[in-house]
């Protein structure tokens, strides 16, 4: 059983930053995927960023060029570095982590872009 555990989110004014962050208890130099995914009120849950074992990234369109994700293997946590914030980013934030004997959610975090 692997334990995510999120922290990070907050209440943050439009056109301002966060960094989430996602600590694993197992190593992640083995991972297959970390993922980053959202869900807002009354919506479904959509993946927003992903980073592979080889490193390789990718982003849901609305969040290109204002996301990062990124990852410390020695810390076992992978970020999401949040740029622009909008009050359409809202919404509880969840880390994914895919190994070989299986995928793992964490309990999530709530980000709030409002004025």
């Amino acid at each position: 059983q692997v334990q995510l555990v999120e922290s990070g989110g907050g209440l943050v004014q439009p056109g301002g930053s966060l960094r989430l962050s996602c600590a694993a208890s197992r190593s992640i130099f083995s991972i297959n995927f970390m993922a980053w995914y959202r869900q807002a009120p009354g919506k479904e849950r959509e993946l927003v960023a992903r980073v592979t074992r080889r490193g390789v990234t990718d982003y849901e369109d609305s969040v290109k060029g204002r996301f990062t994700i990124s990852r410390d293997n020695t810390q076992s946590t992978v970020y999401l570095q949040m740029n622009s914030l909008k009050p359409e980013d809202t919404g509880v934030y969840y880390c994914k982590g895919s190994w070989y004997s299986g995928d793992y959610w964490g309990q999530g975090t709530q980000v709030t872009v409002s004025s």
